[in-house]
């Protein structure tokens, strides 16, 4: 229906186009969207008003059908999230999706099936979901759903139609913070510093988020000083551990209820498929808290680089302005701005397994010398 504005897209013009001339009776809904854009942005309220929306075309109480969809409750809805702890399995997708695709909807027109964090798909999953992709039933769609498109196999994204979720802004998001209970001057720094990230920006204001903030601006802040003797990048590693581990133990516990119902014989078969999936949740957890925790690091110095330049409404770390005017005073804004380069040069090296100590700390020797070098001082 040309015009409509499905609700969760008010701040996404793309989904909104997309979404929006799909709708029945006048749009012609595809068999498989990928929704896709930074966490906490709307696509999870989304996919259900759409999902709503094509269950209720012809129904004698859209309303009701609505509801229903709503409270997750109509048969022919399907939302599925990963059962493995940071993963999405086969046995998440098998007789969920691909055999209940086969099947002919209950009371509606169609079945529609909501599958979250598709990027953690592991490869058995995905191979169900092929041929379910590529030859569902006409009366079938599925809504796909992650914050990490770049990691959606690509056999699965080539197949869905993109519905792009753009960053929220930080007013949006330190309005939501704050009726979560945090104070302002919080809300509105951890909104900017997630650049448009829901997701990053609630964990940022919680416990574990202060404290990585914390050790990344340490870390930034020693090397701007030339004073490394604390080796602050020890608690940012010491942080990025302890959430590889917090993930771990989630996985254990899981595996620990489900091992007890497995048959002797394929207990061997389990535990080595476990130890493989431990070893993949525990690097994907710490690399992703140590990434932010490098972002943040990054941002310190491009906020003292706005900060010298003149331009503080600028700044994303608006609670910290006067340690940030500190930081800027008598600094080369070009060397901050290196600087910032080099935290993304580790950013990005992350990805290929190097070793993460020696990474961090090749980068805190790095930035010492760049922010300290002679020219790097204005008089």
């Amino acid at each position: 229906m040309a015009g409509v504005t499905l609700a969760g897209t008010e701040h996404h013009p793309h989904a909104r186009a997309v979404l929006g001339s799909a709708l029945p009776p006048e749009g012609h809904p595809s068999h498989a969207y990928l929704f896709h854009g930074p966490s906490g942005t709307g696509k999870r309220g989304a996919a259900g008003a759409f999902a709503a929306a094509l269950l209720a075309e012809g129904a004698p109480d859209p309303e009701g059908v609505r509801g229903r969809v709503q409270r997750r409750s109509h048969p022919d809805l399907t939302w599925v999230v990963p059962s493995g702890a940071h993963e999405l399995l086969r046995g998440d997708i098998d007789e969920p999706v691909v055999a209940a695709a086969a099947r002919t909807p209950f009371e509606a027109r169609r079945r529609v099936f909501v599958i979250e964090r598709v990027d953690t798909m592991n490869d058995e999953a995905a191979n169900r979901m092929l041929k379910t992709l590529e030859e569902p039933a006409a009366f079938v769609h599925l809504l796909l759903l992650t914050d990490r498109p770049g990691e959606v196999l690509e056999t699965i994204a080539s197949r869905c139609q993109p519905v792009r979720f753009d960053p929220l802004p930080p007013g949006e998001l330190a309005r939501r913070l704050e009726a979560e209970g945090i104070d302002t001057a919080s809300a509105d720094a951890c909104a900017r510093l997630a650049l448009g990230d829901g997701g990053r920006a609630r964990e940022l204001a919680g416990p574990e988020g202060r404290a990585l903030r914390e050790a990344a601006e340490r870390l930034a802040r020693g090397a701007l000083h030339g004073d490394l003797s604390g080796r602050p990048w020890k608690d940012l590693l010491a942080g990025a551990a302890r959430r590889g581990t917090a993930a771990v133990e989630e996985l254990d516990r899981a595996f620990a209820d489900e091992r007890e119902l497995v048959a002797k014989r394929d207990r061997r078969r389990r535990e080595t498929e476990h130890a493989e999936r431990v070893r993949r949740v525990h690097r994907r957890a710490q690399t992703a808290a140590l990434d932010l925790g490098l972002r943040v690091s990054g941002l310190w110095l491009r906020d003292a680089a706005c900060v010298a330049w003149g331009a503080e409404d600028l700044v994303h770390a608006t609670d910290r302005l006067e340690d940030l005017r500190a930081d800027a005073r008598e600094q080369d804004p070009a060397a901050l701005r290196a600087g910032v380069e080099l935290v993304e040069e580790t950013r990005k090296r992350l990805i290929l397994n190097v070793t993460e100590e020696l990474a961090c700390e090749a980068l805190a020797y790095r930035l010492e010398r760049v922010l300290n070098r002679p020219s790097a001082v204005t008089h």
